[in-house]
């Protein structure tokens, strides 16, 4: 069938102006976003550091951007639940995920998911990377990470090491740190971290790795022998406490928050949002509160906070296969 060249002009005239409505509508509806509540998810219970990294920011967006963004806990499957609501939302704005690395560990831990974290969950904003801390009880013979590593290698098969379960950063730091000493460690999962402690105190188990913010007030206490940070560096919030990498090099392990929306969510809506997370870790207030909990502010734009995803989920996943480690 032959299209007269007037009709066709009509009809590509039309599609232009339906496209270019669309992109104003688009346009629009970013420049008045966001017009109702916002619903926040957190895959954990509260009290952990993704949580309060959500009700840090939540209050901030709210505030620049004139609509409650409501922080709602959905625990369960190592933060799947959330996920999964998040992957399946309309991908309109309303309904975000608050990330961390426990959902680029999920990729390689869960085979039989009913989403695709790295494909349905479109990355927004960074926030934060969370430095832990390698702990030993009071009675530990250790004092330096030297020592510790000096006294498993005495002892292989003797020491337990406490975690808040299969895939959770606290195993993963650990089963890191003895992929690349050499040592023999076995891990006693718990349900939580904060179970583990007092068998970390008692001596019952022999060492856990941990968030800074989780250790801080029991190192000061003295209940716990802190003998070395998980990043890079130092941190400020434990100071003579040296880098494990200073002893181990090439050591390296921090978790991570950020935001994630589902996929197909306009860019405008993306960008403004990315926008106003930056500004606040722009904000010398706002991240005076992050370093309280020995949270360092991580800025990035959208395509790069998807890359250091993407890497993240590989290097872990390496490490998940070869050690064997399942969901439980």
């Amino acid at each position: 069938m032959k299209l007269h060249r007037r009709k066709f002009v009509h009809l590509a005239a039309g599609a232009t102006a339906f496209s270019a409505l669309s992109a104003n509508s688009r346009l629009a509806a970013a420049e008045t976003y966001p017009t109702r509540p916002v619903h926040l998810l957190v895959g954990f219970a509260p009290g952990g550091f993704t949580d309060i990294t959500a009700r840090l920011i939540g209050p901030w967006l709210s505030q620049r951007l004139g609509q409650q963004f409501l922080v709602e806990n959905r625990p369960g499957a190592s933060s799947n639940i959330a996920a999964a609501a998040v992957a399946h939302a309309a991908p309109d704005g309303y309904t975000l995920l608050e990330l961390a690395d426990t959902n680029a560990h999920n990729v390689t831990l869960y085979n039989n998911l009913n989403f695709d974290f790295l494909r349905d969950i479109t990355p927004v904003a960074s926030i934060d990377r969370a430095p832990f801390v390698m702990v030993v009880g009071p009675s530990s013979p250790a004092r330096t990470v030297a020592e510790f590593i000096a006294y498993a290698k005495a002892h292989p098969g003797k020491i337990n090491m406490a975690s808040s379960g299969a895939g959770a950063s606290s195993g993963l730091f650990g089963e890191l740190f003895r992929t690349m000493t050499g040592i023999d460690m076995v891990a006693v999962q718990y349900r939580g971290i904060g179970l583990a402690l007092p068998d970390l105190m008692s001596g019952r188990v022999d060492v856990i790795f941990i968030p800074v913010a989780s250790a801080v007030g029991q190192v000061g206490a003295g209940k716990l022998r802190p003998l070395g940070v998980t990043s890079s560096r130092r941190v400020s919030v434990l100071p003579d406490v040296p880098a494990i990498g200073e002893t181990v090099p090439g050591y390296e392990a921090v978790s991570w928050t950020g935001i994630g929306a589902p996929r197909g969510t306009p860019a405008e809506v993306i960008a403004l949002l990315n926008r106003q997370v930056n500004a606040a870790l722009a904000d010398a207030a706002f991240t005076a509160q992050l370093a309280k909990l020995g949270l360092e502010p991580y800025a990035s734009a959208p395509a790069d906070f998807g890359k250091y995803i993407a890497a993240h989920a590989e290097k872990w996943g390496t490490i998940i296969r070869a050690a064997g480690i399942k969901a439980e």
